[in-house]
């Protein structure tokens, strides 16, 4: 499962990290991102070691949506060294995913 990633934790889970990671922002009432969660939750698994996968439910946790300047949801953002790397908007196949966390590990 992926991991739960609130303004609180943030900065350390994301932009502290020595691996790449994968943020789901998501809201319970958004449809397509009900589409995008299992798919999430299974990269959490396949990369388990190698990135961090988590997610931020923007309705409680508005900061880094807001930094990040996420205004439609699902939005997939990938870190490395604490700076984006990649952007996904919307519903996307799994491999969209998977081959943008290959490009940055």
């Amino acid at each position: 499962m992926a991991l739960e990633i609130t303004d609180a934790t943030f900065e350390e889970v994301v932009l502290k990290s020595d691996k790449p990671v994968v943020v789901d922002f998501w809201a319970a009432w958004c449809g397509p991102c009900r589409m995008v969660g299992p798919i999430i939750d299974e990269i959490s698994n396949e990369y388990e070691g190698k990135a961090v996968v988590g997610k931020v439910d923007v309705d409680a946790h508005t900061e880094f949506a807001a930094k990040y300047g996420v205004r439609n949801i699902p939005t997939v953002l990938i870190f490395k060294d604490g700076e984006i790397a990649s952007r996904q908007v919307g519903v996307s196949p799994k491999t969209a995913y998977t081959d943008a966390i290959d490009a940055v590990l």
